[in-house]
């Protein structure tokens, strides 16, 4: 138990101002607690900046459970749950408020749908018009065209990202998050999309004695696969709507909850829902581009890519920036080891390094090392994720950001 576990239990057989203790049992003054002692009122002037800060009860629930207040602990407060401890905490703090405080200045409201909505879309039409000029040009023409276009798609994502349901702005909550997106799990994301891109083709021309020059699409011997950028950058799109209904889901799941056991039981399934959703629209896309373009690629392998960003992204936004950060890193240098490995199977008396990745392609092809490498990633996010955006201190209100995570 932390100290504030402790502390309740001291004061806990104390009856919280409002709430009278049930008839025939005596209050007991635990040992150097005044009999006149309001545990309640101890409990705000602990938490006194989140009390009078917040702009409701909820807010203060979610404040409470970040710094460890369970529904056990409401319970010795007699409360019997963290939400009915917040709701006298606020009620009793807003009179305080309306007396001595001056009223700040409204919160700002978040950007309309329609505009993240339509700057979702931006990502797939610069891939799409990438993607387009790519099979126009042959030659240095193309290479340049593919440099300037994936610096076009890495604005565009950043641009779709920095508004909307997939976007940190303006989010703070009192506790250990960490709001900023890590330089480093960006970088990563970045090269994990790249690998989709040329990745299984250098590990092809690998395995077969290439490559002997630049990467050339349908034209050279290292080929580049389009499919999965292409509907990666389709997919921004159901991803960020993804993200909205998860985020509109949990806020109604948080309004109509009375604990904190009982808005997990329902948040989780709707987690799963929601990436379950985008899994089937990264397929879906993944299929039909492959058709459109005439390229051979597997959805299962461009699905777990986007399920592995989609969660990743959604535990950032929401303050838990450490695990994605580091199974991006992970699932990076994975695929990274096995291009490694084969090229260092080609020197004197190392056959034996190359044979790990290349049993693992004999049986399921290239497309095996990015799913498996990407699906196991996925799968240990999604259960990080289904235990930390299943707590309501994930989801309090939006407030001003401090000026150093901008």
């Amino acid at each position: 138990m932390n100290g504030l576990d402790e502390r309740g239990r001291a004061l806990g057989n104390h009856g919280a101002a409002g709430r009278p203790a049930p008839a025939g049992t005596p209050p007991v003054a635990p040992p150097g607690v005044p009999s006149g002692a309001d545990p309640v009122k101890a409990l705000m002037l602990r938490h006194r900046e989140l009390c009078e800060r917040a702009v409701d009860a909820l807010e203060i629930a979610a404040g409470l459970e970040a710094h460890g207040v369970t529904d056990r602990t409401a319970a010795r407060f007699r409360h019997r749950d963290v939400f009915s401890l917040a709701e006298e905490m606020y009620a009793r703090a807003a009179r305080v408020d309306e007396d001595e405080v001056p009223a700040g200045p409204p919160a700002a409201a978040g950007p309309p749908p329609a505009r993240w909505a339509l700057r979702a879309l931006l990502p797939g039409a610069l891939c799409a018009g990438t993607v387009a000029a790519l099979r126009w040009t042959t030659g240095e023409a193309r290479l340049v065209v593919g440099v300037l276009g994936l610096a076009a798609v890495v604005g565009g994502v950043r641009l779709a990202l920095g508004r909307g349901p997939l976007s940190s702005e303006g989010r703070s909550v009192p506790g250990p998050h960490d709001w900023r997106t890590p330089p480093g799990a960006r970088a990563w994301a970045y090269l994990l999309v790249g690998y989709a891109l040329m990745g299984d083709g250098l590990l092809h021309a690998g395995l077969v004695g290439g490559p002997d020059d630049l990467p050339g699409g349908r034209y050279g011997d290292w080929p580049v696969t389009l499919t999965p950028l292409l509907a990666l950058g389709l997919s921004c799109a159901p991803a960020v709507w993804s993200a909205h209904l998860f985020r509109a889901g949990v806020g109604r799941k948080l309004a109509g909850s009375r604990g904190l056991e009982e808005f997990a039981a329902t948040a989780r399934p709707l987690l799963l829902g929601v990436v379950a959703v985008h899994l089937a629209a990264v397929s879906g896309l993944s299929a039909l581009c492959a058709v459109l373009l005439d390229e051979h690629s597997t959805p299962a392998a461009t699905a777990a890519l986007g399920a592995l960003l989609l969660i990743a992204r959604l535990l950032t936004v929401h303050g838990f920036t450490h695990a994605p950060g580091v199974v991006l890193r992970a699932v990076g240098w994975t695929e990274i080891a096995s291009v490694c490995l084969v090229f260092a199977g080609r020197l004197p008396g190392c056959d034996v390094l190359a044979g790990p990745v290349e049993t693992v392609v004999s049986v399921w092809g290239e497309h095996a090392v990015p799913l498996l490498a990407c699906g196991a990633g996925a799968l240990v996010l999604l259960v990080h994720a289904c235990r930390r955006l299943a707590l309501a201190s994930a989801h309090a209100p939006a407030g001003p950001r401090p000026p150093s995570d901008r």
